[in-house]
Formats: structure tokens, sequence, C-alpha cells
């Protein structure tokens, strides 16, 4: 159950972060869903230690945790983006 929590949570988080970013309009929900859990990912082993919050990859889904999942989805567009168009959106 936790792991399908962790797919919606994650593509709602996706869709909003490619929203932050603009860059909705060029990818559908199923690049918008992996990019909400590499996202909370990468959030989780890199922002998740500095903070003291548990990543919502454990079933943690408390507001800090949503949070830096959702930076962390930013982050991954910004690194995509950049390495597509050669500068960040």
């Amino acid at each position: 159950m936790t792991w399908l929590l962790i797919i919606i949570v994650g593509g709602i988080l996706g869709w909003l972060a490619s929203k932050v970013m603009g860059t909705d309009a060029q990818q559908g929900i199923l690049l918008n869903i992996v990019v909400g859990i590499v996202g909370a990912l990468l959030a989780g082993l890199l922002l998740s230690p500095l903070l003291g919050v548990a990543p919502i990859t454990s079933g943690n889904f408390s507001i800090g945790a949503l949070l830096v999942s959702f930076v962390g989805a930013i982050i991954l567009l910004a690194i995509v983006n950049f390495f597509r168009r050669g500068r960040v959106r």
C-alpha cells in the first residue's frame, strides 16, 4: 500500500514541479510520475539527511517530507533542462 501512495504522491509532486519549471506541456503523466519518484529518491538520499526529515519513500508523508521531495523533483527537472537545452529554464 505504501508503494501505491508513493506513486500517487510522486505523480502529484512531479506534476507540480513540472508546472513550476514550465515543462508540463512537454511531458505526460508517466514522465511526471517518474520525475516525482526519482526526485523523491534523490531528495531522500541528499536533502533528507541534511534537514533531518524522513523521505516519503520510507512511508513518511509529513509536510516536511513532501516539501523535501518537491524540492528534489524541481532540482531533477532543472538538471534535465540543463542537459537538454544547455541552460536552466
